[in-house]
């Protein structure tokens, strides 16, 4: 072997050993690199040459993802923070640092991502037909045709909660839409119940074309002229306005929407769980 290549060869493994592999700047955080990818996403969904249903479902994608960081990801580092763990890994950040830099960074990202959809998609929709909008926005005719498909779909299935002295809190599901109802009694004052959405609808309720003049309505015949427009609601807000069916007699003071997002980084016992319906239910 010519002398070059094995003085090379020796410096090479000279710089090897002193590589400190116990250097936390050798390594990158778990959690930071799922959350840059995530971003990666919120990305394409910012970017304008894609096809502009595209960029609603990369935004989808997003929020998705996000659920699952919070879940699994998040839920596990508040679990080593309560635990007192303090042993660092490799990249050496403590699980303080993880959930501040985490914090920090993911901010800015639901603010961009919350002015992709209020500033660029939804307008890009509305300009190609699609229109998402409150229930406020609907006029009577659009409001009477839901309410119709409220009373014969949706209020059968809906079981409002009570929550005072009585009734404790009610459970509420991993993700599921809810409404925050404060409704008023004449004699027992104001009283607080939730309302469960349910999931077998979809988000975004289609609203019925408008009533013309004799109260026809557009035809869905195969060849007939498709309407100009698609007129979208979230199905909370039609809820919300319904209200007034699910408590009679009493005066509707507000509702608001929430939804919880549960940790879901759990650990099942095999050895005493009898079998899985019983780990997951404990």
């Amino acid at each position: 072997m010519p002398q070059e290549m094995v003085s090379a060869r020796a410096d090479e493994v000279e710089q090897q050993r002193e590589i400190n592999l116990e250097d936390p700047g050798l390594y990158l955080n778990r959690e930071l690199s799922l959350l840059r990818f995530n971003e990666r996403v919120l990305e394409e969904a910012l970017d304008p040459a894609n096809p502009l249903l595209e960029r609603v479902n990369f935004l989808t994608i997003f929020y998705g993802n996000l659920d699952e960081f919070f879940m699994v990801r998040v839920s596990g580092l508040l679990q080593q923070r309560k635990a007192g763990v303090i042993e660092p890994p490799p990249d050496g950040m403590s699980p303080v640092q993880q959930l501040q830099t985490i914090h920090e960074r993911l901010l800015p990202m639901l603010q961009r991502a919350d002015d992709c959809w209020t500033g660029e998609l939804l307008p890009g929709l509305a300009k190609s037909g699609i229109r998402v909008v409150g229930h406020r926005e609907l006029d009577d005719a659009q409001k009477s045709a839901l309410r119709r498909r409220f009373e014969a779909e949706i209020f059968p299935v809906l079981t409002p909660l009570a929550f005072d002295p009585g009734h404790p809190f009610p459970h509420i599901s991993n993700r599921s839409i809810n409404l925050a109802v404060v409704v008023r009694d004449r004699d027992a004052g104001e009283k607080f119940a939730r309302l469960k959405v349910p999931a077998n609808f979809p988000r975004l309720l289609l609203v019925e074309a408008e009533a013309s003049a004799d109260g026809s309505r557009a035809s869905s015949m195969p060849g007939a002229a498709p309407p100009a427009e698609t007129t979208l609601v979230w199905i909370e807000e039609v809820v919300a306005a319904n209200l007034e069916r699910l408590f009679p007699g009493l005066e509707i003071v507000d509702s608001y929407p929430f939804r919880v997002t549960r940790n879901g980084d759990f650990e099942i016992e095999e050895d005493e769980a009898h079998d899985l319906l019983t780990a997951m239910a404990a």
